[in-house]
């Protein structure tokens, strides 16, 4: 059984606060559940990441919604002790109106996710999870639809059992 992470959510928001790829185009974790369940992001809208018709440019917003998902499974699934690698399996984005101001992204599980992940890792040592997030301006309509696949495979003999933070 794994050892419980210590984690709290005030560090796992300033984790991705600081995580290059994310602080560097101005995506901020503004939000952390206390079970870790919902994770709420925002895109600050700045020079640095805007194309050129002024709107928030979608490798920016395709950055946002790679690292979450398996991240909150991999935390997830090692507060169960059952210890996991997760990755960004594919991901797409439908894009539905030009992002011309700071954009919004609520990352979700449920209970519900993670028995059925545990699940399928338990019956084939893998698990493939698809989620749906939307992308949000400040008026509350909806720019881009993301759908994000996840890969959650249990460790194998060797395997490196921590994550990158």
């Amino acid at each position: 059984m794994a050892k419980s992470t210590k984690l709290s959510p005030r560090k796992m928001r300033w984790m991705f606060n600081l995580y290059p790829p994310l602080f560097f185009q101005r995506i901020r974790c503004t939000h952390v559940a206390e079970d870790f369940r919902q994770l709420d992001f925002c895109i600050r809208k700045s020079r640095w990441n805007k194309n050129h018709n002024g709107t928030i440019f979608g490798g920016t917003i395709y950055a946002a919604a790679d690292p979450v998902i398996p991240v909150m499974y991999w935390h997830g699934l090692k507060e169960r002790g059952i210890l996991i690698q997760a990755w960004l399996m594919a991901a797409s984005i439908q894009f539905e109106k030009p992002g011309n101001s700071d954009l919004y992204l609520r990352f979700a599980l449920t209970e519900d996710d993670f028995n059925q992940a545990e699940a399928e890792l338990a019956e084939r040592k893998k698990s493939v999870r698809t989620h749906q997030v939307e992308v949000r301006n400040g008026a509350g309509e909806r720019c881009a639809n993301a759908e994000v696949v996840t890969y959650l495979r249990l460790l194998r003999q060797g395997d490196e059992t921590l994550a990158g933070f």
